[in-house]
């Protein structure tokens, strides 16, 4: 069993607080610049909208149909233009950040790690989460290999923020319920994707709403969502579920901004309404 960490840098006390949260829906290509001027902009609409915690879709920074493209722009931990933009935004708002995902240097070579960066609202990075499955699929002419090129995680990771615990997990991730498992309790699940048109379709709602019902928590799934600049669609319908599966506010396509508020009262009924998490019998299995 992969032991939760939480993240060594910066932990702080749960003071059960509400907290609006905001999902971040983009269409991003093969221009990093660009693309971070569009983060910006939805950074600051979700600011204006009340949102004390924002979270990027997967590969925010660069979509491109060079899978090869993400070792030129890959960073070094802690340097580099896209690191250096979500640590002064988070500073610059006094918000915190969940960077989607951006690929660091990995062991292999040639290969890149697609890591989830999380900053606190004076812009320190507090935990780094390394994509653990790593999607494959073949269908037709539709076929994807990430192994081939990113090198997986090894370990699960949860941090402390202002309204609680949270857990991070990344796109195919989704539909492995043991990693969901073995965060422990938490009250916030992140999940940044660029799920698929065709898997989206079939099964991305399902199993949002599934992971946050069966682990009784806020989830919020911030995703790549339209027609990319080389032919690509992402599935889109970036969302914010409630530990009771009801969805708060979703988008299906294009670039935008989603917010909801967290809210432990919530958490608390729903925990005590139905108290699953403690009639588990972990021991049998």
């Amino acid at each position: 069993m992969t032991t939760c960490l939480v993240s060594e840098v910066y932990k702080i006390s749960n003071t059960q607080q509400t907290l609006k949260i905001a999902a971040l829906q983009t269409v991003s290509g093969p221009d990093v610049a660009s693309n971070l001027a569009e983060a910006d902009e939805l950074i600051a609409e979700a600011v204006a909208r009340g949102a004390r915690m924002l979270m990027l879709p997967e590969y925010f920074a660069l979509m491109s149909p060079d899978e090869t493209a993400r070792l030129h722009t890959c960073e070094r931990e802690g340097h580099g233009p896209i690191q250096d933009f979500l640590s002064e935004t988070a500073a610059r708002h006094g918000v915190w950040i969940v960077g989607g995902t951006l690929p660091l240097t990995a062991d292999a070579p040639n290969k890149t790690r697609n890591a989830t960066l999380v900053f606190d609202d004076q812009g320190n990075r507090v935990a780094r989460y390394d994509k653990i499955h790593l999607f494959g699929f073949e269908q037709g002419k539709e076929r994807y290999d990430e192994a081939a090129n990113i090198e997986p995680g090894e370990r699960v990771v949860c941090f402390d923020f202002p309204a609680g615990r949270a857990g991070l997990a990344v796109c195919y991730d989704l539909r492995f319920p043991e990693l969901f498992r073995a965060m422990g309790q938490v009250d916030l699940i992140v999940l940044p994707a660029a799920f698929t048109y065709t898997t989206g379709q079939a099964h991305w709602e399902t199993l949002l709403r599934t992971r946050a019902i069966e682990n009784q928590c806020y989830l919020v799934a911030a995703a790549q969502g339209g027609m990319h600049s080389y032919g690509r669609r992402t599935w889109g319908h970036s969302m914010i579920v409630d530990p009771w599966g009801d969805i708060l506010a979703c988008r299906p396509e294009g670039a935008g901004v989603i917010v909801a508020e967290l809210d432990p009262a919530r958490l608390d009924m729903v925990r005590r309404c139905l108290p699953a998490l403690n009639h588990r019998r972990p021991e049998l299995f």
